[in-house]
């Protein structure tokens, strides 16, 4: 009896283990008492049957609407007297008139002997430099056509940090290119050649070689800003991507649709911001300002009696905070402006008159 007893109840300890399983696997995991395993989370419904839903459909169509619009620009360069030019560079461009206006980076095309342009189509057309300025990275070139497609300008000075950027252009060469992503910062300046670039809009849609010069748009597909820099880290991995403002390009166009050519206003200095820092390390008697490290034979400021190691404090009676401030003033100016400089030379002050010319093509084109 006593192992009928043992038998009966190792059957019932049995059953009841069986019956705990069966009753989880049954259930299963719960939130708020409600089965969740094996139930799909229900799509976004697209506003109409078989579409895509949301921002997607907005890139999707400035892709389609901007994409013919954007251009590879080929710099080509002769190796030597008599030799045939061959490629030394490759960026973007976006059309900006129906007669064959195209604006890109300055660097994308400075020193080339010879610019082409591959349009939609893979049809490769000649371009001719009408100018570029370094200090905004900035050219306009042309090529001969007629309603070519073109590209619808924005407000960069409208811009928001955390709306969307889209970016299309022909990295490593691969055309049409679309990313996208938002913008991060504005007014940013980084190191440039010569200069500083300034007042970038910084993005994180991403920005490869081959981007430069390509454009920078909103979400509604007007330009915002002109793709020109990307700055990587060591292993060349990730990176921040940074625009100029399409506003700061807007006068260079200007200048193209006028006259045919861009004019930059120019002085003739190269200089130094003055830091707290700098002003300690070399014992400088003032703080802030720029200090002279260079003056161009027969430049306006050669001309004006400016000498190197001048120290200007003050444009037009107003204190001189930055060297970004210096190049935003000759910037804004035109071709015959005066400026009223304040300089401190031999620890005096003095006023000296300077009156602005149009850069030479030679120092435009960096040579």
């Amino acid at each position: 009896m006593r192992l009928i007893r043992l038998f009966i109840i190792s059957l019932l300890i049995t059953a009841a283990l069986c019956g705990c399983g069966n009753r989880q696997q049954e259930t299963g995991p719960q939130i708020d008492g409600k089965e969740i395993v094996g139930k799909a989370v229900p799509p976004e419904k697209p506003i109409a049957p078989g579409q895509l839903c949301g921002a997607e459909t907005s890139v999707i169509n400035v892709a389609k609407r901007v994409g013919p619009a954007v251009v590879s620009v080929v710099n080509m360069s002769s190796p030597g007297f008599g030799q045939p030019a061959r490629r030394a560079g490759l960026g973007s461009g976006f059309i900006v008139s129906q007669n064959g206006l195209i604006v890109t980076n300055e660097h994308v095309v400075a020193g080339a002997s010879r610019v082409q342009v591959v349009l939609i189509g893979e049809k490769t057309v000649d371009a001719r430099v009408l100018g570029g300025d370094p200090r905004i990275d900035i050219a306009i070139i042309k090529i001969n056509g007629r309603n070519l497609p073109t590209v619808s300008m924005g407000n960069s000075d409208a811009l928001q940090v955390g709306q969307q950027a889209i970016a299309i252009g022909n990295p490593f060469g691969f055309e049409r290119t679309v990313t996208t992503g938002v913008v991060s910062a504005l007014n940013r300046a980084i190191p440039g050649a010569g200069t500083s670039l300034r007042d970038l809009i910084q993005t994180d849609a991403s920005i490869n070689p081959g981007n430069s010069g390509g454009p920078l748009l909103d979400s509604c597909g007007r330009v915002i800003g002109v793709n020109t820099a990307v700055i990587q880290t060591p292993e060349g991995g990730g990176g921040l991507g940074f625009a100029v403002p399409i506003n700061t390009a807007k006068r260079a166009i200007s200048d193209v649709q006028k006259s045919g050519r861009i004019i930059v206003p120019w002085i003739g200095i190269a200089y130094t911001e003055i830091t707290p820092d700098l002003a300690r390390s070399y014992n400088l008697p003032v703080n802030y300002g720029v200090v002279v490290g260079s003056v161009s034979p027969d430049s306006p400021a050669d001309r004006a009696g400016i000498r190197r190691g001048d120290i200007i404090v003050a444009i037009n009676g107003k204190k001189l905070q930055s060297a970004g401030q210096l190049q935003e003033w000759i910037r804004e100016a035109s071709v015959g402006d005066k400026l009223d400089l304040t300089i401190l030379r031999d620890h005096k002050r003095r006023k000296i008159t300077v009156t602005l010319a149009q850069m030479p093509e030679s120092v435009a084109a960096g040579r």
